[in-house]
């Protein structure tokens, strides 16, 4: 069976946004069942622990002071519609960008994962936590990296080569 450029380019999607989705799903397991609530290890002492948080909000606990039926409402409806909007943008992208169109995948797994632990829990389980002295980053995850990167990678693109490939 010979499979057509869609089914290639959806292959493509599905193995790259699975692999996120299995490692931040893999690395928040290991957090929940070996680390209670709030508990913070070391790994590089005055600039990187784990620690176990919840965040029952969005990016930096946006709404996480509204009732969880909002909260529920809200991330769920818009990360179903951005899931769309991306797969859109993804099956929209030529085949001639495939850096783009991995962007857009990690940006996929990513919210994939998220959307998984709101389904779920009702939270997104972070755990990744940097800071230096006082300075603190919001708590993350595997799933927020890979959105970051591939927004992060996205955006050069748009910025810094699209012109070049598009007259």
């Amino acid at each position: 069976m010979v499979l057509g450029a869609f089914q290639i380019k959806l292959v493509k999607l599905l193995l790259l946004a699975a692999f996120v989705v299995a490692l931040d799903q893999v690395t928040k397991f290991l957090v929940m069942s070996q680390m209670a609530l709030y508990e913070s290890i070391p790994v590089i002492d005055g600039f990187f622990h784990l620690t176990r948080a919840h965040n029952p909000g969005g990016a930096f606990s946006f709404f996480a002071g509204q009732s969880e039926w909002v909260r529920r409402f809200v991330f769920l409806g818009m990360t179903a519609v951005a899931m769309s909007a991306i797969l859109y943008l993804y099956f929209q992208t030529p085949t001639k960008q495939p850096f783009s169109a991995a962007a857009l995948a990690l940006i996929f797994g990513g919210a994939t994962g998220n959307f998984i632990d709101r389904l779920r829990f009702g939270y997104v389980v972070d755990f990744l936590d940097f800071f230096v002295g006082r300075y603190h980053w919001p708590i993350f995850n595997m799933a927020d990296s890979a959105i970051t990167v591939g927004l992060t990678f996205y955006a050069g693109y748009i910025l810094f080569f699209s012109r070049t490939t598009h007259p």
